[in-house]
């Protein structure tokens, strides 16, 4: 009765999910209408980093409860699903992702808060003083962002759209937040039924928390990428993955270290972060070199999640 129990949460746990990712794009779109907002900034910060929501909860659930290699896991496995599952599912279904030049930028912060991983992973913790300065770095990176937004308003590069057609802004705040209702408990239900099953068959609490866990608490940034790209919205689309994945190491990690300081097991330092680093990279030096992404990439970018996912159940760990 239990296994039926837990596949029915995780079968409703998706419907949520896909449900709160419709809502959250079509919210989000709204106010970067109403506001004359780029969509690429809402998606960095607004979509990025709300649907990186579950991500935070269950690493510091897993913190307090003293299992850290689900909480770090749950963090590396995240970005690493972000770029190549993600990421690859919109590059199919977009065709061809055009980006704007501020994304060049983005992603080298994105690299640079990976970097900042690999060498926690090294030094084999993050305290809670480095996980307050995570923090810091991350309350910067969203001061300039809206900085940079009201500047772009004083000098009239962002015209204000035509009103008459749009959508009140509190209908628009009303849609984004039953989005992010829907994607909480969703993910939350599907992380619940599919770590109950994963561990019935005998999977150790590291590779639950880089595949499982990962996967079930990036499900709401594939559902929101997979709509946004549906609808034509690619740049919410990559700006959310971009977006997640300096969340998920300064928010995540910083906020989870304040509380709770996360030993780094030495496998993370040997395999994982070293490969979120180099898939993060490669991510970059394409999208920058043909300036978006195409169909090719992102078949590449799947069958890569697939071999990685398929060598974790294979290595020693």
């Amino acid at each position: 009765m239990g296994s039926w129990a837990d596949l029915l949460l995780v079968i409703v746990g998706m419907g949520l999910l896909f449900g709160g990712g419709e809502f959250l794009v079509r919210g989000a779109v709204g106010l970067a209408r109403r506001f004359g907002v780029s969509e690429l900034v809402i998606g960095l910060t607004i979509v990025g980093f709300a649907t990186s929501t579950p991500e935070l909860l269950v690493s510091v659930k897993a913190a307090l409860k003293g299992v850290p290699e689900i909480a770090v896991g749950n963090v590396v496995g995240s970005n690493i699903a972000n770029i190549l599952l993600i990421g690859g599912f919109t590059a199919l279904l977009a065709s061809r992702v055009p980006l704007e030049r501020g994304i060049r930028r983005e992603l080298g912060i994105m690299l640079g808060a990976s970097m900042l991983l690999l060498i926690a992973s090294a030094w084999g913790a993050i305290p809670r003083l480095a996980g307050l300065a995570l923090f810091l770095l991350l309350a910067f990176y969203l001061a300039m962002h809206f900085r940079a937004a009201r500047q772009s308003h004083a000098a009239g590069e962002l015209r204000r759209p035509d009103m008459a057609g749009a959508a009140p802004a509190w209908r628009s705040l009303m849609v984004l937040s039953a989005g992010l209702a829907m994607l909480a408990i969703g993910a939350d239900w599907l992380v619940d039924g599919a770590s109950s099953i994963a561990r019935a068959v005998g999977v150790s609490e590291a590779v639950i928390g880089l595949t499982v866990v990962a996967l079930g608490t990036s499900l709401p940034e594939l559902a929101t990428s997979i709509v946004a790209a549906w609808r034509g919205r690619s740049e919410v689309a990559v700006g959310n993955v971009i977006g997640s994945n300096i969340f998920n190491i300064l928010g995540i990690l910083g906020v989870t270290a304040m509380i709770e300081p996360l030993d780094i097991a030495s496998r993370f330092l040997w395999f994982d972060v070293p490969l979120m680093l180099a898939i993060s990279i490669l991510f970059s030096a394409a999208v920058v070199v043909r300036n978006g992404l195409g169909r090719r990439s992102g078949a590449i970018m799947l069958a890569a999640y697939l071999a990685y996912t398929a060598a974790l159940f294979v290595l020693p760990g």
